[in-house]
């Protein structure tokens, strides 16, 4: 393979791009934080200012998450977030299609398609959910090629010690190895251009096994200095009474010696710190599981963990990492279906190297009695035998001088080699987690880049066509993936057990399908694996409360035939293999109280339920008030902190934050609104100096900040 061509500044890759690629240029871009900010930037300039031209080069990128830097909509929140976002993003480069998409000002001549968007962000916007791409994660490779993609730029990482290339950095894709490398392979297999510019961010984490980029494999490396720049690192939410018995339910149906994915967000921690509570502090989580469910906790997993977990999950998140830093991700899985399954059968307990396991695989057929060079490179990569070991010429085997014979299906041979000192002790090339691409907080990548070499390797980021799909190396994924747990967020269930994760009835997305229907038609093919889908029972709306489990909707994300485990704050429902009475039934029974009665009747008036069928009376009281009572006992203690993996807010942020979500919900419900201004006025509270400067309203003379001022104070 080619060197690759190294370019010391942006600006000149800018200009080869356009020299290179004749016509319009279709540009492919990673997920998240793989994007290479500044040289999208300066390209997207480039390409704006031809807008004039007669006839302009056009400018399609494709892509998903593109991220930008909190502003704030009201004044206040603008003044609150300015400190914050400049102590937490530092010199974070918004993209600059970003902003002129959400201002309506895309020029005519360039076109942004994303296939996922960040949650909410471009409702209404007409030009992005025109432009939007509906299409599993797995198909995201696919689908550029059919779009015609002819530049993929990533941001990489770096290693100072030089590759096999003339010069060229080691390389390595760090957090997005999920798409770009099967992007590569088709358009070549294709006989299709595709000029792949890889761009060095130096705070990228650099990442080993499958994300090392083979030398020549970026027909340009920019290593402009003005390219690095602070990784976008979402600080972690508070996660409420509400998320934290969801993830104690979900944390409940993990299978030591399991499969784990989880998602980002509130209940991503949750699920994370009740599994850490469940291993580390067991009797308290029995305690908090018996107060969260009194009198059944039938099926579920209370124990800790003996085998650990493994993680397979499309995005690598901050709760994994700290599952692997609390030693409970740490089941390794080896790149090898045969080894797999003889792990997973005990062959190799403790992944001890014996003179068993070595005739174990002889008797599978992985490697034959006597050892070829293939044979010996496979025994000696997973540590089964020594470095030292070597085939001599006339086919002996040598261990550091001494001569066996290759008869490895003769035990007295096997023997022989463990006397001298052939066999390995341990297995080796073990991996903890496989993930796709991942995001979190600042500490996140701090951990990464700190991280040992030996540790490191014990995470592989890879293709997302290996992790969300069994499809391809399915024998390897099935030996793997035991017990798998593959945890899912949505919006809404319908009584039937259909999923609304992604879109509302008018068709406007919210976000995007992701890998989801993968997980879950997986979970369905795995024998022993569940999907579980995850959601608060009830949401917030202009006109009030509102039940998230409903009758019906006119979108769907998963259809009702793949229903399995749906958890809300009240409870679990398995809905595998039951008839839709008894669907409709066990739904309801983790709905909010407020609404069942209501459901009960749709669900009668369909036919879905006996006429004289009631809610059953433990099923009654299914109210916020009564889950904060029962975890009262544990809220906001070492069990189950506000923000069990830190923040990057103050102590005087989080107060300032507390008071304007108030004010902010009263905004959207006149009649609390009136009552909280009339509250305000009749107190004398105020707000400390320095919170009234941070909000600007220090000096208050217009009557709205005088109000604004007054009901700050009143919600501190």
């Amino acid at each position: 393979m080619a060197s690759s061509l190294l370019i010391p500044t942006l600006a000149q890759a800018v200009e080869h791009v356009l020299a290179t690629v004749e016509g319009d240029i279709v540009l492919g871009l990673p997920l998240g934080i793989g994007k290479p900010n500044p040289f999208v930037n300066l390209l997207y300039r480039r390409i704006k200012a031809m807008g004039g031209d007669a006839n302009p080069r056009r400018l399609k990128i494709i892509t998903a998450l593109s991220l930008e830097k909190p502003e704030g909509k009201s004044e206040l929140e603008q003044n609150f977030l300015a400190p914050l976002v400049e102590r937490v993003f530092r010199d974070y480069p918004d993209l600059d299609y970003v902003k002129d998409l959400r201002a309506g000002v895309l020029p005519p001549h360039i076109e942004v398609s994303e296939f996922f968007f960040k949650t909410g962000d471009y409702l209404g916007n007409g030009r992005a959910q025109q432009a939007y791409i509906a299409t599993n994660y797995t198909f995201v490779a696919r689908d550029m090629g059919v779009l015609g993609v002819n530049v993929i730029a990533q941001a990489v990482a770096a290693h100072d010690n030089k590759g096999e290339g003339d010069g060229e950095p080691a390389l390595s894709l760090g957090s997005n190895p999920d798409v770009t490398f099967e992007l590569a392979e088709r358009q070549a297999a294709q006989g299709k251009p595709l000029l792949k510019v890889g761009v060095i961010n130096r705070q990228m984490p650099f990442m080993p096994n499958h994300a090392v980029v083979p030398p020549g494999f970026f027909d340009v490396v920019v290593t402009d200095v003005q390219a690095t720049h602070t990784l976008f690192a979402p600080p972690n939410n508070k996660v409420g009474t509400a998320d934290y018995a969801i993830g104690l339910h979900a944390a409940s149906l993990v299978v030591d010696g399991g499969t784990l994915q989880i998602g980002i967000g509130a209940l991503g921690d949750a699920i994370a710190q009740a599994l850490i509570v469940r291993d580390r502090h067991n009797d308290g989580y029995r305690r908090i599981m018996a107060a969260l469910c009194p009198g059944d906790l039938r099926g579920r997993e209370l124990g800790g963990f003996e085998q650990g977990l493994y993680g397979c999950s499309e995005m690598f998140v901050n709760g994994l990492l700290k599952l692997i830093e609390a030693g409970i991700v740490r089941r390794e899985v080896f790149d090898d279906a045969a080894l797999q399954n003889l792990v997973n059968e005990g062959r190799a307990p403790g992944l001890a190297v014996s003179t068993d396991l070595l005739a174990a695989l002889v008797d599978a057929g992985r490697i034959g009695s006597i050892l070829g060079a293939d044979d010996l490179a496979f025994l000696q990569r997973f540590g089964v035998l020594s470095s030292q070991v070597r085939l001599a010429p006339d086919g002996a085997l040598d261990v550091a001088g001494t001569r066996i014979a290759n008869r490895l299906g003769d035990p007295t041979v096997r023997i022989a080699l463990q006397d001298a000192g052939g066999l390995g002790t341990r297995l080796s090339g073990g991996v903890v987690l496989h993930g796709g691409f991942f995001l979190g907080p600042t500490d996140f990548y701090e951990r990464l880049r700190a991280m040992p070499p030996d540790a490191l390797a014990r995470i592989d980021m890879t293709r997302i066509a290996f992790i969300n799909q069994l499809q391809g190396q399915s024998r390897l994924k099935q030996a793997q993936r035991t017990q798998g747990r593959f945890m899912n967020t949505t919006m809404m269930v319908t009584l039937l057990g259909a999923a609304v994760s992604d879109g509302l009835e008018s068709g406007q997305v919210v976000s995007g399908v992701g890998g989801q229907y993968n997980f879950v038609a997986m979970a369905h093919a795995l024998p022993d694996a569940r999907s579980i889908l995850m959601l608060r029972a009830t949401y917030e709306h202009k006109d009030g409360v509102r039940s998230t489990l409903v009758w019906n909707y006119a979108y769907e994300t998963i259809p009702r035939h793949l229903r399995d485990v749906v958890i809300t704050e009240y409870g679990v429902a398995d809905l595998r293999a039951q008839p839709d009475a008894e669907v409709v039934k066990r739904l309801i029974a983790i709905a909010d109280s407020r609404f069942q009665d209501g459901l009960v009747a749709q669900a009668k008036a369909a036919g879905k339920l006996d006429a004289d069928y009631e809610v059953p009376g433990q099923h009654r009281q299914n109210l916020p008030e009564v889950l904060r009572d029962r975890l009262q006992p544990w809220s906001g203690s070492a069990l189950l902190p506000d923000f069990p993996f830190g923040t990057d807010l103050t102590a005087d942020e989080l107060r300032i934050v507390g008071a304007l979500r108030q004010m902010q919900h009263a905004s959207q419900h006149p009649a609390e609104l009136l009552a909280m201004l009339a509250k305000s006025l009749w107190t004398d509270a105020e707000a400390p100096p320095a919170y009234l400067q941070r909000l600007g309203l220090d000096d208050a003379t217009s009557l709205r900040k005088v109000l604004m001022r007054k009901l700050f104070a009143g919600n501190l």
